[in-house]
């Protein structure tokens, strides 16, 4: 092995250059790839192109297909009926058809964000990480597939499509009629039992429902879970299973309050002078 060292004097300082003629530090070495795992490159890439490359063509189409033009000016003096938010929020306009603006504007809205930003702390399943499963991580896969595409995703297309004038509900084939009047009484929930919601008793049997849905909800599974002495329970903890039983059950009672309204008409389960659920 050839070495060459020069020795030069710069501002009173020495400064030493060596070179030295070899081989290479760095060796390659073949990685070790199991029967069951395939690399990265090109396999998962060139998929994750071609479905990039495929909706982006469908997306073409679409917007080229569908006569979306530009609207006049906005009149202060026009109401547009039925006026409608931009798609992405109308997942929350649809809201407002079951829940007071406060819920359905600003209560899930904070309830996503705080339920996304707790995933990382309360996820104690390290399965998964680097390669798909369904069977190790069912719970989080159901859940989040329930709340982002039926709860979130469906809200947005019955928006998009089914509201017509007066936020009435339009099937696609048919027509929008302006002058569609759809007579419908609701009823708050203790005027089945012929309390009035606005009383005193009436407050609390609203009251007693809300609480002792998230109560019994998160009581019963944890005495179950506990009885079982279940891992995933010895594993989170009580702290990090209230989290994650209350965010779950919030989440549930959008669709109860759904099927609640469509099917008994029911407009409040907890009538109170500052808020109303």
């Amino acid at each position: 092995m050839d070495t060459k060292e020069e020795k030069t004097k710069e501002k009173g300082r020495y400064r030493a250059l060596t070179f030295i003629k070899g081989p290479a530090l760095a060796k390659e070495k073949d990685a070790d790839i199991s029967e069951s795992e395939l690399p990265t490159w090109p396999y998962l890439v060139r998929k994750e192109f071609l479905t990039v490359i495929i909706c982006t063509i469908l997306l073409i189409v679409w917007s080229v297909l569908l006569d979306a033009p530009l609207e006049e000016h906005s009149d202060p003096t026009m109401t547009p009926n039925p006026a409608k938010a931009p798609w992405y929020f109308l997942g929350l306009q649809e809201m407002l058809v079951y829940f007071d603006p406060w819920i359905a504007g600003v209560v899930f809205p904070m309830l996503i964000i705080i339920g996304l930003m707790a995933i990382p702390y309360v996820d104690f399943n390290p399965k998964g990480n680097g390669y798909y499963t369904f069977k190790e991580r069912k719970f989080a896969l159901l859940t989040f597939c329930f709340g982002f595409h039926i709860l979130w995703i469906l809200l947005i297309i019955i928006g998009v499509f089914m509201r017509g004038p007066g936020w009435l509900w339009f099937w696609p084939w048919q027509e929008w009629d302006p002058h569609r009047i759809v007579a419908e009484t609701n009823y708050d929930l203790t005027s089945f039992i012929g309390i009035d919601s606005k009383s005193l008793l009436g407050f609390i049997i609203g009251g007693a429902v809300v609480i002792g849905y998230f109560f019994m909800g998160i009581t019963i599974p944890y005495r179950l879970m506990k009885a079982k002495e279940s891992v995933a329970l010895e594993k989170l903890g009580i702290i990090k299973y209230s989290i994650v039983a209350f965010l779950f059950l919030s989440m549930v009672a959008l669709p109860i309050k759904v099927f609640l309204r469509l099917v008994f008409h029911v407009k409040y389960i907890w009538v109170t002078p500052w808020f109303n659920i």
